[in-house]
């Protein structure tokens, strides 16, 4: 099958005080019509930043290698109404709904702006269709939310108006960068619900980002992990967890609370997370890895095929059940 969203060999540079630096370091990753991928890592590994790269929407000054086609179009070679048209088929869920939606605005302005302005939707027609997708997300009295400003809502609302948001412009691909982060559990499983079911119903792909291991593993069919910048590997959900392939990986599920065992305190990951531009020339890993040998400095591994997935270790069949 031919994959809706295809990043190949993705290198990110950013100006920082006039000196490039790499935040991602040759990532690849597809995603088919209707799939739902998770991307999972610690802080800083470049999760939302490959999010960002596919929306075309990287700070000023950013310098870019590699591709990112969609539905066979060169992402990076959109200009114009041919840019507006993608960031309608692709949207984009954020992680904090205060600090993307504008508060001197209503709510009914947020979410029609792009039906009005780049699809020449008559306003009256476009609140009718803001007010339907609210309704599917859980919120009564659309017409009234429309009204509303963002301080007149909750949190979990806020975040629904978001998901309402993102699915008016009929998207195939959606870009959801930890969108249930700064909810209660009780909210963020409602949202999560919500989500899931809407983007099964529609067909539409799914990029999750997420620190959660075993909410990817819930919704989403397969799971991307990030190190230092880099994809280490990509397994079906449910193998990830029972089969982790990368030592980081591997540490990553240890270091799950589990409600089954005993445990005196949680295992941890030593050392602290790197930036692409920190990694070491071999292994982005080394550092940090408990089974490293002195070949893993020597080279930076290629994310290579194993079993049904990829990884990106040179050990990875060594350490199979260890």
């Amino acid at each position: 099958m031919t994959p809706l969203l295809s990043i190949d060999d993705l290198t990110v540079q950013l100006s920082v005080e006039g000196d490039l630096r790499t935040v991602l370091h040759g990532v690849s990753l597809e995603i088919s019509a209707g799939e739902a991928v998770g991307l999972v890592g610690e802080s800083g590994s470049g999760k939302s930043m490959t999010a960002r790269a596919v929306s075309r929407i990287l700070p000023s000054g950013a310098v870019t290698f590699g591709s990112i086609s969609f539905d066979g179009r060169d992402v990076s070679a959109l200009r114009g109404g041919a840019l507006r048209q993608y960031r309608g088929e692709v949207a984009m869920i954020f992680q904090d709904p205060r600090a993307h939606t504008n508060p001197v605005r209503t709510i009914g302005d947020f979410m029609t702006e792009a039906l009005r302005t780049n699809r020449g939707v008559p306003g009256v027609e476009a609140r009718r269709r803001a007010a339907a997708l609210l309704e599917e997300v859980g919120i009564t009295e659309g017409d009234r939310r429309l009204r509303q400003h963002p301080h007149e809502l909750s949190s979990g609302m806020l975040q629904r108006v978001m998901i309402a948001t993102a699915l008016l412009t009929e998207p195939r691909l959606l870009l959801a960068d930890e969108p249930t982060t700064a909810l209660d559990v009780t909210t963020q499983a409602e949202v999560m619900a919500i989500l899931d079911d809407l983007r099964r119903e529609r067909g539409l792909a799914l990029l999750f980002i997420t620190h959660d291991l075993e909410l990817a593993g819930a919704v989403c069919d397969r799971t991307a992990v990030m190190y230092a910048g880099q994809i280490v590997e990509v397994q079906a959900a449910g193998t990830l967890h029972d089969r982790p392939r990368h030592p980081y990986t591997a540490a990553l599920v240890a270091a799950r609370p589990r409600i089954d065992a005993m445990a005196t305190r949680l295992a941890a990951i030593p050392g602290r997370p790197l930036s692409a531009f920190e990694a070491p020339a071999g292994c982005a890993f080394a550092t940090r890895c408990l089974h490293v040998q002195d070949r893993c400095r020597e080279a930076r591994p290629a994310l290579r095929p194993l079993g049904d997935g990829v990884v990106r270790c040179i050990r990875a069949e060594e350490l199979v059940g260890v």
